[in-house]
């Protein structure tokens, strides 16, 4: 073996330096993938069709002549983050018939974002904002994990349909909340989202550090941005079918589940998921004193969220009730929306 071959065998069999994950490296490996599996006039009906991506520029049309295939690939994905280019290179690789020389770098950048933190699977069941008793649950299909609200159904809402690989937005809630109500087509997208949102603030109750919290965030929705990710408020993660006075009253210490409904949760995507608590003195404390029990009890649970791949955040109640608040929580979202890109 000459000297040359003995290097090319060496770099060849070297490991690979993993991709670098960002909105630019999916884009160029999407861009690729598409334009070197479909002809121009495949591409649109591939785009249109079969992957169902709305053309988002009102001033013209995909199949203008002038448009190359790059051209119509980004007119269909302009200012996608990199949350919604992840989900369409996981949807590539699944759902068409790509150029299997092409497939590699898709799945490569794939996995190496998967290594990058997250849920492992996809959300199955969304239920939220509950303004009363708290719902009674059972497993209709244990084998599909299919459950069925049997009691206090109407105090709850429940999202009916598969979230979206991208995260779920306010625009998906308003489309499922428009369907739901049975709004006309006439009736402009705000008028149904500020009733959406008036029935979301109602599950606050009188709770002024979490309604902060909420209009805040509700702020990013203004002027018809309604493609931000939904902060979903009193979401139920646990379900304990018995309540705490029946299991103390049969010498069991309380719920067997911690945090039954978290605060708020917000759903980047299918993997990322951001869970916001509102910290009262309920939490650490039994009256005026300190409780450990309590306390101990709270970062346990946050262990066990962060370890499933959640993010955690917390908000102490006296933060939320100080002068600037609001302009806090903004500069939060801000950042928090900046890292999820």
């Amino acid at each position: 073996m000459s000297d040359f071959d003995f290097l090319s065998a060496a770099f060849a069999a070297a490991p690979k330096t993993p991709p670098k994950v960002s909105s630019r490296a999916f884009r160029s490996a999407i861009e690729e993938a598409l334009i070197g599996s479909f002809t121009r006039q495949d591409l649109e009906t591939v785009l249109s069709e079969e992957l169902k991506l709305p053309w988002p520029l009102e001033d013209s049309e995909p199949s203008e002549s002038e448009f190359t295939k790059r051209d119509v690939i980004k007119g269909y994905t302009k200012d996608w983050d990199l949350s919604r280019l992840v989900a369409l290179a996981r949807r590539m690789v699944t759902e068409l018939d790509l150029n299997e020389m092409l497939i590699p770098d898709l799945n490569a950048l794939l996995a190496a974002n998967d290594r990058g933190g997250g849920v492992g699977t996809p959300p199955k069941n969304l239920i939220f904002a509950a303004k009363g008793p708290k719902p009674e649950l059972v497993l209709r299909d244990a084998v599909n994990n299919d459950i069925q609200i049997t009691r206090n159904g109407e105090y709850c809402l429940v999202f009916d349909q598969p979230i979206p690989a991208d995260g779920l937005t306010y625009r998906n809630l308003i489309e499922w909340w428009r369907q739901r109500q049975g709004f006309a087509d006439t009736v402009q997208d705000r008028d149904v989202g500020v009733e959406l949102h008036n029935r979301l603030r109602e599950s606050l109750g009188d709770n002024p550090v979490e309604t902060i919290v909420f209009d805040t965030y509700a702020r990013r929705y203004r002027n018809n941005q309604f493609d931000v990710p939904a902060l979903i408020p009193q979401v139920y993660l646990h379900f304990d079918p018995a309540t705490q006075l029946a299991r103390r009253t049969a010498g069991q210490s309380g719920s067997p589940l911690a945090r039954q409904r978290m605060d708020f949760l917000i759903l980047f995507s299918s993997r990322h998921r951001v869970v916001l608590e509102v910290d009262g003195k309920q939490h650490y404390a039994e009256g005026d004193a300190a409780s450990p029990r309590l306390y101990s009890e709270m970062v346990a649970e946050d262990r066990r969220l962060r370890l499933a791949g959640y993010e955690v955040y917390r908000f102490g109640g006296a933060e939320l009730m100080a002068d600037k608040a609001a302009e806090m929580l903004a500069d939060f979202f801000e950042q928090l929306a900046e890292r999820m890109r």
